[in-house]
């Protein structure tokens, strides 16, 4: 396995290998990528060797059996691949809790060492089996796992479960160990008062899940009928972006280590990601831009990405959804990266002499665009928009009123932008009031 199959994105490793070219069109991807869940290179190596082995001999069989096969048997190898990758996110995060309970359980050895109070003792004994017990639940689901059809290989089957006895084992001897602990400090625990007594848990009581940010944006963001149409369609690419790196994740779960990361994906990303209707994943868009040397985001865009998402945590910290905001406080490098020069004079001679060859727009459309742009600095996008009802005359002036237009989902890009432009007494006489502007903006000028 080559070094090139391990990729660090953000503060985790990622295992990328190519899939043949013969099988790429059954499964409808060029490489596998898969988080290894750790920021620990050793610890990537090993996953990623595992991973190798298994990608391997699921590559062998099915180039074998590819060109022959029927559509009943394409679509089991289809789901056999599927299944590989499923199975193979579950043994990786199962084999990282097993790594967190024994740091966990290592810091706890030594903080019991030093630790005088009998009560911080309990809490420890109380958390420990909370996680031990989590992590037993895991373990039977991946037993059954192991005993389904489409893990056909014996070898597959007797290493999963030599696996999956090994980590019980260890998680009984923690366990085991945790209890005897708790029994020998039992006899000297003085009977609690009704003044000191703890207050137990109801066994049936249900523990509440946060909500995800998906929903909290539907909720504050999506629904407000105060927020303009940009910033709902930009707070959802936002909110896309973040949940095809990390998923759907509930609001409590989403840290400082979070931000951070998706902040490092967010610089490493190529700044023309989602401007194409065939955009590949994120993670995929990372790697591209690092092999190719792209233009990656500008820390301005950062700095929005991240104000969006902090402007939602505000309602959330707000009513205490969560207790603080991981989005704030961060810095960006807002250089301006494009260095912006005036048109030269020849330039702008071969731009009004140059021969018009557009057949989807006529010449007196682009004359007048560019006429009104020169006339009024408008944007693009303002200009593109007008319609005949924005021509307005106030105290007996005629303006270009620049305002949203919902029935098409368009705004001005910020507040300020919706405005009055006195009309130049050159476009006056050029005869502008006598264009022809659709309801869909200029179409001739």
């Amino acid at each position: 396995m080559g070094t090139d199959m391990l990729r660090l994105l953000g503060s985790h490793y990622h295992f990328r290998r190519a899939i043949p070219h013969t099988l790429r069109p059954l499964l409808g991807r060029t490489e596998i990528s898969l988080s290894l869940q750790t920021n620990s290179k050793r610890v990537a190596r090993e996953r990623a060797a595992g991973l190798y082995a298994r990608t391997g001999l699921f590559f062998s069989k099915a180039k074998a059996m590819y060109e022959d096969a029927s559509p009943e048997e394409l679509r089991k190898l289809l789901a056999h691949y599927e299944d590989l990758i499923r199975d193979t996110d579950r043994m990786i995060a199962i084999e990282e809790k097993k790594v967190r309970l024994e740091r966990t359980y290592e810091k706890a050895r030594l903080y019991l060492d030093k630790a005088h109070s009998l009560k911080q003792l309990q809490e420890f004994i109380k958390i420990s089996n909370d996680g031990i017990d989590r992590l037993m639940a895991g373990f039977k689901k991946l037993h059954a796992t192991a005993s389904k059809d489409y893990l056909r290989n014996a070898t597959e089957k007797t290493m999963l479960r030599e696996q999956i006895a090994n980590l019980s084992s260890i998680v009984v001897s923690i366990k085991n160990s945790a209890q005897e602990t708790e029994a020998a400090f039992m006899p000297v625990q003085a009977e609690p008062s009704a003044r000191t007594a703890p207050n137990k848990a109801t066994p049936n009581a249900k523990k509440t899940t946060a909500p995800t940010i998906t929903e909290m944006a539907e909720q504050f963001i999506y629904r407000d009928k105060t927020k303009s149409p940009g910033i709902i369609r930009d707070t959802g690419k936002t909110i896309g972006l973040f949940v095809e790196a990390f998923g759907d994740k509930p609001v409590d779960q989403i840290t400082g280590g979070v931000a951070g990361e998706f902040r490092d994906m967010l610089f490493a990303l190529p700044s023309t990601h989602g401007k194409h209707k065939n955009s590949p994943g994120i993670h995929d868009a990372i790697v591209r831009a690092k092999e190719q040397e792209l233009e990656t985001l500008s820390g301005k865009t950062v700095k929005n990405h991240f104000s969006r998402l902090s402007a939602l945590w505000g309602h959330l910290v707000q009513r205490e959804i969560v207790t603080r905001n991981p989005w704030a406080g961060w810095s960006y490098d807002v250089t301006q990266k494009i260095d912006r020069r005036d048109w030269t004079d020849l330039e702008l001679a071969q731009l009004s002499t140059a021969r018009w060859t557009s057949t989807t727009t006529s010449l007196r459309s682009y004359v007048g665009m560019i006429t009104i742009a020169l006339y009024t600095g408008m944007r693009l996008g303002e200009l593109c928009n007008l319609r005949t009802q924005d021509i307005v005359t106030v105290n007996g002036i005629r303006c270009f009123h620049v305002r949203p237009h919902p029935e098409d989902n368009w705004s001005p890009k910020t507040a300020a932008g919706t405005r009055l432009i006195p009309i130049h007494s050159h476009l006056l006489q050029w005869g502008v009031l006598d264009a022809e502007i659709s309801q869909k903006g200029c179409t001739s000028g």
